[in-house]
């Protein structure tokens, strides 16, 4: 038996990277899924290689309409919604406030803000009406940026901080009737996309060189992958496992809390060595 057994999903940016770990975890987990994901031609490969249990929407998250598509289809489709995981984002590739350009700031931030702010709001109102129907759940991919600074540069962290903010007041909002809560990944080897409106949509997210130093800057010594952050939406999604949190935000980020302001990035290294004496 799955921990979703019999629930219904809509996952934002659901056809790769880490929604798509959320995807294949939640199916595994007994869940049938919409995913609303801007690239066609990954919607249709996942829905081939999950027929029956994914249905794919090909859309932008900033869109109203787009969103309500993928909501309907979710009624029309399996006769409820569940879950709504908004996770699709963008990235600034650490882009400092001294280095942007003037004439580029504004359209940065509508397209920052518009992704990974507008992005889950649009998703939270079109699913409001059936989750509250179900009493169902709202999950929001955050950040390690959402509390630390240097995740990302001042656009990024500044979403990040804003979508904390979302889910606490959406909880308080929408309690007793839709629980909201939110989960902050750390370091993660995606595809992750940059801003077009600065050049950088065709940047490649450093996954690679960041998994093969993970040990000098994760506390935990490695970098998780996509799948292993993925139990922490199934945790959320349950209908038995998290009665009591909503307005939560789980640090799921490998330690990154916890670094200090020591040379390395945590003070257990030689803890075995000592429990030998």
């Amino acid at each position: 038996m799955g921990r979703l057994d019999g629930q219904v999903a809509l996952i934002t940016g659901g056809a790769s990277g880490l929604g798509l770990a959320i995807v294949e975890r939640f199916v595994g987990e007994g869940a049938r899924v919409i995913v609303l994901d801007r690239s066609a031609d990954r919607c249709q490969r996942l829905q081939d290689e999950m027929a029956g249990a994914v249905i794919c929407v090909t859309g932008d998250v900033r869109s109203m309409a787009d969103n309500r598509s993928a909501v309907n289809l979710a009624v029309e489709k399996f006769g409820k919604l569940d879950c709504a995981v908004g996770n699709a984002g963008i990235w600034d590739y650490q882009k400092a406030l001294v280095d942007l350009p003037e004439e580029k700031l504004e359209s940065a931030f509508d397209e920052m803000f518009g992704v990974n702010v507008l992005g889950y709001l649009t998703l939270a109102k079109a699913s409001l009406k059936p989750l509250a129907q179900s009493a169902g759940s709202m999950i929001f991919t955050v950040s390690n940026a959402g509390f630390l600074a240097g995740g990302g540069g001042v656009l990024y962290t500044a979403t990040k901080h804003a979508v904390v903010g979302m889910i606490r007041q959406l909880a308080y909002e929408l309690a007793p009737h839709v629980r909201v809560n939110g989960v902050a990944p750390g370091a993660i080897s995606t595809a992750l996309k940059g801003l077009e409106a600065l050049g950088q949509e065709t940047r490649t997210f450093p996954g690679e060189a960041m998994a093969a130093n993970a040990a000098g800057f994760v506390p935990i010594g490695r970098m998780p992958t996509p799948a292993e952050y993925a139990g922490a939406y199934v945790f959320f999604a349950s209908r038995e496992d998290n009665v009591p949190a909503t307005g939560t935000v789980l640090n799921h980020d490998g330690g990154f809390g916890v670094r200090g302001i020591g040379a390395v990035p945590r003070a257990g290294d030689d803890l075995m060595d000592h429990l030998q004496d």
